[in-house]
């Protein structure tokens, strides 16, 4: 399907084309004239017909002004056969800190869409979609349109806050890892591509260098990337088994993510999910390897080859207790890949890795305020192959992996690797048992290795319980000693099994993906009112109680996305949680009123700056309102929120449908009935126009500036030429790109309905109104967008503040009307174009 339409700016461009490819995909096109600059290369036609080779451009490269003051030049380029890629000059922003980045490269956009970088609305707009593999086989790219639309991209993909599609899905499967390679390829293709042409695989997603160690420092010393075979003579991928003893620490502060690791090795299945086991340094080894990480509702694939940093041929970072075991240490290195460095691992919370290795829920426990059957609780976790870590709070950064009089190390996260009872003197003792990724350092307290209890215990029981006196650092202890020594534990259930009872239940989930965007959609929490209600909305529906029971239970655990991978840019884990409300009916967005009178039912029990907040709820059957939110409004990230309920429960996103809703446009008043206000227009327009009384885009601008000059009711802002000549597109009927006095006329009285909305929303009377109030305000002109398109909007139209005068709004409120207007046109008389719904539309028309 090609549907194609005029342009008359720029002139270097002939015409844009929408396309649809055979996903029913929607692109844009554009096509240039033969007049076309020279300084400025447009990319070729895209025909119908699918796949296609993309068009030989002018030239390879050109350059043009910066769009933005504080970037350099940029350049368009294209690889052979690739796609269109664009770079900056290196120029420090001094807006939240940023650089771009020195230079793009086809390359890097092979496999998947990428958009470009920064977090501000210049006037430059490009739309694109990256080819597969690099090789013409799939729709490359689509228009470059200058000085037509504002910019809001992401680094390299990395801050994508363009709202995401919040629709709920079913949970993945991890067989269906997607393969993350930039070539496109996955595991085995990459591999048998090596083996052929005889040498080792080298990624170039994750290079032997500095860049994938470190991102604010340099390494402290000198690191050689090996590969393990030159660091030993006979290298194993798993030697004996993976074994919680093959994880041991080095010079890296993540023993959250060995803590996790060590965890991993106590279910067979799960850890050959993780680390696939057809892997080894024998026949068929071409040094890569690879390994499966949840990611956000999505298993991912993540390949890499097997050189490791190291010093005087020791491994720098994790390594087995065996010097020639490398499982351990190339799991680490991939999943550095997949948050960006070694650096972005330092610091953070086990159940983040769990969540990562399982895609299960977590739950994490005060252990002082634990409930009464705690000690089944973990049993029954352990039991249910639930991931289990510990950890012993800190007072201060100075206490940070500070030891203890015991043995223990404050602020470090250990994994619990057992929970047994044994006989002892004629008595039950509940034991845990704990290990320290370190592989060294352990508990000296009753029942630690060599303790005087164990000389109290059969030796059949030692050896049921696996105790040693080894100092591989795990431990036992008692289990009350654990409760008053260790102050959290984090569970990560496989499947979220209720664990407060005996019974098994087979949980249902939903899950919702969606975006904070600034002036949008990150309203903050209930604390700021006037944003709280523009946060994305989650309808969920109890329907059926638990069995035996009056409530309905349920986890809600709400996640923010990347926040690792992007600590290279500055960004932190933002304090997140959620409220829950009784919905009162519909399905409409909850205005701001509604939680001005209305108190939440339920809500996360703290706003805090982990990844992932979880809490279980038990709430009779019924409507409500979810609302996620960071705590702060204004703050920009992705999130994904997960629903388990023991019964089935439907969670639907609360963004509305697309739908206009305009009056009529009114008759011009007869002459005769003109008012006192039209024989002043009259005769200003006279004036101006001459004696054809028609007036062009500069002198309609005289006009209504003038006008509107006088207008009391509004602080006025001079409205720009570019506003009148939309306004001239809007009322032009004769094609002239003139307007004649009765058009005016019909326009005036729009004019006059725009102004009082505006006067509405603009509750500090300063002359412009915050992008927040802009859904109201648009409804109340006829127009309900959704979350969506009116991100776009606020992008476009809303300054740094997030406020937008009127010449913006209505600017925003005529291009709305045109292309709701074109649509129908084209609705009608073209019946394939039906295919493209008007919210598509209103996306693509906004954007040229």
């Amino acid at each position: 399907m090609v549907n194609t339409w005029a342009q008359r700016q720029p002139h270097h461009w002939a015409c844009f084309s929408l396309v649809q490819d055979e996903k029913s995909e929607l692109a844009v096109s554009a096509e240039a004239t033969p007049s076309c600059s020279s300084s400025f290369t447009p990319v070729a036609r895209c025909h119908e017909g699918f796949p296609q080779e993309l068009h030989t451009l002018k030239s390879s490269a050109t350059s043009c002004p910066s769009p933005h003051p504080h970037w350099g030049s940029w350049e368009w380029c294209q690889a052979p056969g690739g796609p269109i890629a664009t770079g900056w000059a290196q120029q420090p922003c001094p807006r939240e800190g940023l650089a771009p980045p020195s230079r793009f490269h086809p390359s890097s956009w092979c496999g998947q869409a990428r958009r470009f970088p920064s977090l501000f609305a210049f006037r430059v707009f490009i739309i694109s979609r990256a080819v597969r593999s690099c090789s013409c086989s799939f729709l490359p790219l689509c228009p470059v349109l200058l000085d037509l639309s504002p910019l809001h991209f992401s680094l390299l993909g990395a801050m994508p806050y363009l709202l995401h599609d919040s629709k709920p899905r079913p949970p993945p499967l991890p067989q269906e890892a997607r393969a993350t390679h930039s070539s496109g390829k996955g595991y085995q293709e990459l591999k048998q591509e090596c083996l052929r042409s005889g040498c080792l695989f080298e990624d170039p997603d994750f290079p032997a260098n500095n860049a994938s160690l470190f991102f604010s420092e340099k390494p402290p010393i000198a690191f050689l990337w090996k590969r393990p075979g030159d660091i030993v003579k006979d290298p194993k991928f798993i030697l004996g088994g993976a074994t919680r003893t093959d994880i041991c620490q080095g010079d890296l502060g993540d023993c959250w993510l060995l803590a996790a690791i060590a965890s991993l090795t106590l279910n067979e299945k799960t850890l050959a999910r993780v680390v696939p086991l057809d892997q080894n340094f024998g026949p068929g080894y071409a040094g890569i390897f690879h390994f499966q990480f949840w990611q956000h509702n999505e298993w991912l694939d993540v390949v890499i080859d097997d050189r490791l940093p190291t010093f005087k041929d020791r491994l720098v970072f994790v390594h087995s207790a065996e010097h020639n075991e490398f499982w351990s240490a190339l799991l680490e290195k991939a999943y550095a890949k997949l948050n960006g460095s070694y650096e972005a691992l330092k610091g953070g919370s086990t159940i983040e890795a769990m969540e990562d290795f399982t895609g299960g829920v977590g739950e994490m426990y005060e252990v002082k305020k634990a409930p009464d059957n705690f000690y089944e609780i973990l049993e029954k976790a352990l039991k249910r192959s639930s991931m289990v870590g510990c950890s012993i709070d800190t007072s201060s950064a100075a206490e940070s992996e500070a030891r203890t009089p015991f043995g223990l190390i404050k602020g470090h996260a250990y994994s619990v690797t057992g929970i047994d009872e044994v006989s002892y003197q004629g008595q039950k003792v509940q034991l845990i048992r704990i290990r320290n990724p370190w592989g060294q350092v352990e508990w000296n307290g009753p029942w630690s290795n060599n303790s005087l209890e164990w000389r109290l215990v059969s030796p059949s029981e030692q050896k049921r319980l696996a105790q040693t006196a080894l100092d591989d650092g795990e431990f036992w202890m008692k289990f009350e000693d654990f409760k008053v020594h260790f102050d959290k534990v984090e569970i990560c259930n496989l499947t979220p099994d209720a664990l407060e009872d005996s019974t098994a239940h087979k949980w249902e989930v939903t899950i919702h993906e969606g975006s904070w965007v600034r002036g949008s959609t990150a309203g903050g929490c209930r604390n700021f009112l006037d944003t709280f209600w523009t946060n994305p909305q989650i309808k969920l529906h109890l329907t059926e109680k638990d069995d035996g029971q009056d409530d309905c239970t349920f986890i809600a655990a709400l996640m923010q996305k990347d926040r690792r991978k992007l600590r290279k840019l500055g960004a932190e884990m933002l304090s997140i949680g959620y409220s829950i409300y009784e919905s009162p009916g519909g399905d409409e967005h909850l205005s701001k009123d509604f939680f001005r009178y209305h108190a939440s039912k339920a809500r996360s029990k703290t706003y805090i700056n982990l990844r992932e907040v979880s809490d279980r709820f038990k709430l009779p059957p019924g409507d409500y309102i979810l609302v996620p939110t960071t705590f702060e409004p204004h703050q920009e990230a992705d999130f994904c929120l997960r629903i388990f309920s023991e019964k089935k429960a439907i969670t639907e996103d609360l963004d509305e449908n697309v739908a206009i809703d305009l009056p009529e446009p009114p008759n011009p008043t007869p002459s005769p009935q003109e008012t006192e206000e039209e024989k002043q227009f009259r005769a200003l327009f006279e004036q101006i126009s001459g004696k054809d009384m028609e007036v062009a885009a500069e002198e309609l601008e005289y006009v209504l500036n003038k006008v509107l000059k006088n207008t009391k009711n509004i602080k006025f802002k001079k409205l720009s030429l570019i506003s009148c000549r939309n306004i001239i597109s809007l009322m032009d009927t004769s094609g002239n790109g003139k307007l004649e006095f009765s058009e005016f006329k019909v326009f005036w009285e729009k004019l006059k309905k725009w102004i009082n909305i505006f006067l509405r929303f603009d509750f500090d009377k300063s002359g412009s109104m915050s992008s927040y109030e802009l859904r109201s305000a648009l409804k109340a002109a006829g127009y309900q967008l959704n979350n969506y398109l009116l991100q776009l909007i606020v992008l476009r139209y809303s300054d740094e503040q997030f406020q937008i005068d009127f010449d913006d709004f209505l600017n925003c409120l005529i291009r709305l009307e045109n292309a709701s207007r074109v649509f129908q046109a084209l609705s009608v008389k073209n019946k394939d174009f039906i295919n493209l719904n008007i919210g598509e539309f209103i996306n693509l028309a906004m954007n040229i």
